[in-house]
């Protein structure tokens, strides 16, 4: 009998799970008894830009069974470069970035639960929005934020992992209260002065998809239960140059405000600027104790827009915006009356 001539083919079965977390099953520090708990988990994911989003999908792929996304800006063309859950159509739209990763994960993997809040994490909403979470992973842009989940963390003793990216540098650290260093522990304070953003100092993708890689790895420990692996360090990598940091944070330090003393001023809302409309059009975020060097801060927002600036104050126009910004650290906004979409271009400009 001859050879046959034609094609062949096999039919196939629809898209199942039976086997979907088999190679992660095989990692014994997991098993078949972790990827449970992994199911039966409900993680946090505040920010869902750049670390936020790559977090996410790991996540979700990982089958950890609930996931409450938190974000109040949306999908912009800038964003596709590092934004790995977004599409151009998200950006053609202007689509929220939380509800943008809702339905991408949905098609990622539709067993996984995801709740996608549109809004800003401010001390009014934080309990309500992370109370059903076991853990929070920050994926936000500014230490505004990320102090307000730390004193919300050692005040309900929940755990949380900070992760950072700018340029090319990455960084993630464990804050579990009572058992290690927290956020204040490390920075007593906010940073003073106008700091670095990555829409002013730049990005790599790389960067941002180590610090999420190994944000979520300390996640999956945590969650089935594995803490004698977590990593008790601020590690730190330049991903350009190869060079390395890393602070011990096993315990907490004597004397913090926030973990040992308790006291929560960022959650009771004093550590935040006051915002305010300010006549037609106009945001006004009342930041006084913030000390602005103007040929500084000219020099970062040179590329992204006009910039002028005398003694007195600096003017800076990105697209249909302007920011005025005063000695005193306060900032008119104009070109919107959305107090939200005001904080946003702050936090991206200016920094917070």
């Amino acid at each position: 009998m001859g050879p046959r001539s034609g094609t062949s083919t096999i039919d196939l079965d629809p898209v199942t799970t039976d086997g979907r977390y088999s190679r992660q099953e095989l990692f014994l520090p997991i098993g078949k008894a972790g990827q449970q708990l992994l199911r039966q988990a409900h993680v946090a994911v505040v920010g869902c830009g750049a670390t936020g989003a790559a977090a996410a999908g790991l996540l979700a792929r990982a089958g950890v069974g609930t996931l409450t996304l938190i974000d109040r800006d949306f999908v912009e063309p800038s964003n596709l470069q590092r934004q790995i859950l977004f599409t151009e159509q998200d950006a053609a739209e202007a689509l929220p970035k939380a509800e943008a990763a809702r339905r991408r994960l949905a098609e990622v993997n539709a067993e996984v639960k995801v709740h996608a809040h549109v809004t800003d994490l401010v001390p009014e909403n934080i309990h309500a929005l992370l109370e059903p979470c076991s853990l929070v992973l920050d994926g936000t842009d500014n230490f505004e934020t990320r102090f307000l989940l730390n004193d919300y963390a050692a005040e309900q003793n929940k755990p949380w992992i900070y992760a950072a990216a700018i340029g090319s540098y990455a960084a993630t650290m464990n804050i579990v209260p009572g058992q290690s260093a927290c956020l204040a522990c490390l920075f007593p304070e906010p940073p003073q002065g106008t700091v670095e953003t990555c829409d002013t100092a730049g990005i790599l993708n790389t960067a941002v998809n180590l610090s999420a890689s190994l944000q979520v790895t300390e996640a999956l420990k945590l969650l089935v239960g594995d803490r004698t692996s977590l990593r008790h360090t601020l590690w730190s990598m330049d991903v350009w140059t190869g060079e390395q940091s890393a602070v011990d944070t096993a315990r907490p330090r004597a004397g913090c405000s926030v973990c040992v003393g308790r006291n929560f001023v960022h959650l009771r809302g004093e550590g935040r600027p006051h915002v305010t409309l300010c006549g037609r059009n106009s945001v006004q975020i009342h930041e006084h104790r913030r000390p602005v060097d103007f040929a500084q801060l000219a020099s970062r927002l040179q590329p992204h827009g006009d910039v002028r600036y005398n003694e007195l104050m600096l003017r800076f126009e990105p697209g249909g915006y302007v920011l005025n910004v005063f000695a005193d650290g306060r900032t008119v906004l104009q070109g919107t009356d959305d107090l939200v979409r005001a904080r946003v271009l702050y936090a991206r400009y200016i920094g917070s």
